[in-house]
Order: C-alpha cells, then sequence, then structure tokens
C-alpha cells in the first residue's frame, strides 16, 4: 500500500481526501501546516505527496523548493493542491516542476486518477535498462539522465520527458502523443503543461537546449545526431 501525504490546511478537505485515498487502497498521511508537511516528508518517505499552496507556517510553494533541496525528496512526485484555478497560477506550479496541479473544488475521483497516472509514470523499470541516444544517457534504476556523462538535475516528469523523446530520436512525437506517454491523458486544458515543461527542460540541457525542437504543427522532436 502506498503512504500518500496529503499536507493541505482545510481538515474536511484532507479528511475527505484521506477517506477516498483510504477506500482506494493507499494509507493517508496528514499535515495542517506547511512545516510539519515538511517534516514528514522527510521521515515517511511517502510514494507522492498532495501539496496545498496557501499553509499557515510555510506556505506550499516554500516547502515545495525545501522538498526539491533534499536528497530524501528530490525525486518524490508532488501534485498541487489548490484553490488558486487561474493559468498564472498553474503555469507558475508547473514551472516550478510539481507534476501536477489540481484545483478546488475538485472530484475525488479525478484526484484518484491523476494520483495513480503520476505514481505509474513513476514506476521503477529494469534495473539493468540503460538507454543512450547521442550525448544523452539514462539511467532507469537510478532514474538518472547524463548528458556528456554529467548528471542533469531533472524532476521525474522532465527525466520521463526526455527519455520518450530520446526513444522516439529525431522523430516528430505529436502533442497529444507526448501527453499521454508522459502524463497518463490529453485534452486541451493540460497542453499548457507540456509547453511549460518542455521551457524547463530546454534550459536544463543546457548547450544542448537546440536539440530540442519545436514541430509545427506537431509537437516537439529530439535532435540526437551530431550538432
Amino acid at each position: 500500500m502506498s503512504t500518500i501525504l496529503v499536507i493541505e490546511d482545510e481538515t474536511d478537505i484532507a479528511d475527505l481526501v484521506a477517506l477516498h485515498l483510504q477506500r482506494d487502497g493507499f494509507t493517508p498521511l496528514l499535515a495542517h501546516d506547511g512545516v510539519t508537511g515538511l517534516a514528514l516528508a522527510k521521515t515517511a518517505c511517502p510514494a507522492l505527496i498532495l501539496l496545498d499552496l496557501m499553509l499557515p507556517g510555510m506556505d506550499g510553494v516554500r516547502v515545495f523548493r525545501e522538498l526539491r533541496r533534499d536528497p530524501r525528496t528530490l525525486r518524490t512526485p508532488v501534485i498541487m493542491l489548490t484553490a488558486r484555478a487561474q493559468t498564472a497560477d498553474r503555469v507558475a506550479g508547473l514551472e516550478l516542476g510539481a507534476d501536477d496541479y489540481v484545483t478546488k473544488p475538485f472530484s475525488p475521483k479525478e484526484l484518484l486518477l491523476r494520483i495513480k497516472s503520476v505514481l505509474k509514470r513513476n514506476e521503477a523499470h529494469d534495473p539493468r535498462e540503460i538507454l543512450t541516444a547521442g550525448p544523452f544517457r539514462f539511467d532507469s534504476a537510478a532514474l538518472q539522465c547524463y548528458a556528456d556523462n554529467a548528471p542533469l538535475d531533472l524532476t521525474i516528469t522532465e527525466y520521463k520527458l526526455l527519455q520518450y523523446l530520446c526513444e522516439h530520436g529525431d522523430q516528430a512525437c505529436d502533442r497529444t502523443q507526448l501527453l499521454r506517454s508522459v502524463w497518463g491523458y490529453s485534452d486541451a486544458a493540460h497542453s499548457r503543461t507540456l509547453d511549460t515543461h518542455v521551457k524547463r527542460l530546454r534550459v536544463k540541457l543546457g548547450p544542448h537546449a537546440e536539440r530540442l525542437e519545436t514541430s509545427r504543427g506537431t509537437g516537439y522532436l529530439l535532435r540526437t545526431g551530431p550538432p
């Protein structure tokens, strides 16, 4: 049974989420402020964290940044759960590196589907599996990617996105294909999510950023051959 940490200050919402998690076979762990939630994340090692942005003591943005600074929680998937429904807030959350973003009010059924989707794409691969494509090398056991043998500081979602593009190197991958393969679902509302992650990925690729090209009218492709 996977442990899901819910960091949410509204106790009725936290209890509702916990109830549905339990019914679906998960073990919920609750925290009602940022400081407590951060401490639990580091000691309990949950499979996934549901993180509200508006928290007492330490807001969700600060909690998220601290999670990504600690090696114990660096790769723990995070779904932001918040009342901020504006597009700018959603994009800001994804640009921080969140794996998904759910706004209140939400459907518990949809939330569970999102949780399962994120967990599925973060499942470990065969520890013997090593993929190489051009300057990139992927260690699936450690979920670590290297460019020119130097490790890249990628979130799990960024890792999955880059790996998929490398597996289809020099081929244009359409947006629907990428969303379904990396995020597990595809619709117009999530198209911006893909663009946000590509933007972040280009920054992290440094001198290899130009390899990640926009395929007009289709999606994206990654050049794996010599520059």
